[in-house]
């Protein structure tokens, strides 16, 4: 039998997908025949690429998940869920935690990611080949100074998918994640930038720092993000669930 990659008449969902990563994986999915339902902020969603259906949602709304499901219920069978809207908070640590902060992101990286498995969950299984991708991270099996509310969200996100893939796979469906390393995405830039404002190294240093810290010397692109999430996402991973894929050009 033979093994494709192609994603014609299949539907995507995509959490996050306005910019960044996400919209980097709608593309590649997009350039492979897939149909794009593009979820994000309305602010995110002006500039979507041609074809694309953008749906307004903020996860953090306590109606996000009913509204999920009423898209799904809209869509019928769906190939591809990718759970990858999350917040990155400001770098604190554990002595200076904020309780409103912590609950904001919780409630997106974390309580978002459950909720779009689940309200898609049916949806996926009728497509008799569902698969879904969740966003995690580097900082979902290791950690880094200041970073407690993050680390903890992407470490729930880990286990949230280890759960799904077990709860899901008798219906044939395949959950796993993606674990990016750092990215030069417009969002890690400004906090470089912003931390360059308040006495820290510039961009082009910071960035050569990243680099240096890699087996490859460079840092992971989106692009490879992308690659990894199309091949998640196809009959080509068919016997693959319940992982966690690092994307992080070999982090030493």
């Amino acid at each position: 039998m033979s093994i494709t990659q192609d994603m014609t008449n299949r539907t995507a969902v995509i959490t996050g997908a306005g910019g960044g990563l996400g919209r980097a994986i709608g593309e590649r999915l997009a350039a492979s025949g897939a149909t794009i339902i593009a979820m994000d902020l309305p602010q995110a969603l002006t500039d979507l690429p041609e074809g694309w259906d953008g749906v307004a949602l903020d996860l953090a709304d306590k109606a996000a998940g009913d509204r999920m499901r009423a898209l799904a219920a809209k869509l019928g069978p769906v190939s591809v869920v990718v759970a990858n809207a999350g917040l990155v908070p400001p770098w604190r640590g554990i002595t200076d935690l904020d309780a409103a902060e912590w609950d904001r992101v919780m409630a997106v990286n974390v309580w978002g990611v459950a909720q779009t498995l689940g309200s898609f969950a049916d949806a996926l299984a009728q497509s008799g080949h569902g698969s879904a991708i969740v966003m995690a991270s580097i900082n979902g099996f290791k950690a880094h100074p200041k970073q407690v509310l993050y680390t903890a969200s992407k470490h729930a996100a880990i286990g949230v998918m280890r759960a799904a893939a077990m709860d899901l796979g008798s219906r044939g469906v395949r959950v796993n994640a993606l674990a990016p390393g750092p990215i030069a995405t417009e969002a890690l830039i400004s906090r470089i930038d912003a931390r360059h404002a308040a006495g820290g190294v510039p961009r082009e240093a910071a960035l050569a720092a990243l680099a240096s810290e890699t087996m490859l010397g460079r840092l992971a692109t989106a692009q490879d993000v992308a690659n990894l999430a199309h091949f998640l996402a196809s009959d080509a991973a068919a016997g693959l669930t319940g992982h966690v894929y690092p994307v992080e050009a070999g982090l030493a």
